[in-house]
């Protein structure tokens, strides 16, 4: 897959990457959402993804088939330097090594806008996430997160 080009996400990427946000939801596998998202819902998330917070796209033959996303932490001016990732690739593209390049390309973004710290909130049975790798100059943290779908209470949570 070596004519993938990632590249900062446009408005005109917002209907692939919603269609791969509620692939994530319908799947279980990277969210905590339970409910599909709208294009409004979108268009407002990505009105909030500017200057620091960074969108980017896979793309292969002219379609989007990935993307990945810093977001703010924390209002809290403490955590200025961390940022939590988002990442959702295509269901059919999944495995392929196409989220590995992702986050190459976020790292280097996450660099050169001042983050030192890069936060991940998922599941304990994502077994692919502990395979990213972030370079030495950020600290991934990686947290699992386990929730009861029918219930809105924590099971587990570590840092």
């Amino acid at each position: 897959m070596e004519r993938i080009i990632i590249r900062k996400a446009d408005l005109n990427d917002l209907n692939d990457i919603l269609s791969i946000y509620n692939q994530g939801i319908e799947d279980r596998i990277a969210t905590l959402e339970v409910e599909s998202k709208s294009i409004e819902y979108m268009n407002e998330w990505f009105n909030h993804h500017e200057q620091r917070y960074t969108v980017l796209v896979a793309v292969f033959v002219g379609t989007v088939i990935g993307w990945a996303s810093l977001n703010r932490y924390s209002p809290r001016a403490a955590y200025d330097g961390v940022a939590d990732l988002s990442i959702y690739i295509e269901r059919t593209y999944r495995g392929r090594g196409i989220g590995q390049r992702l986050l190459q390309e976020l790292e280097v973004e996450a660099i050169n806008k001042g983050f030192h710290t890069i936060v991940l909130f998922t599941f304990p049975f994502s077994k692919s996430i502990p395979n990213f790798h972030l370079g030495t100059f950020i600290r991934f943290a990686l947290a699992e997160v386990s929730i009861a779908f029918r219930k809105s209470e924590f099971v587990k949570y570590l840092f």
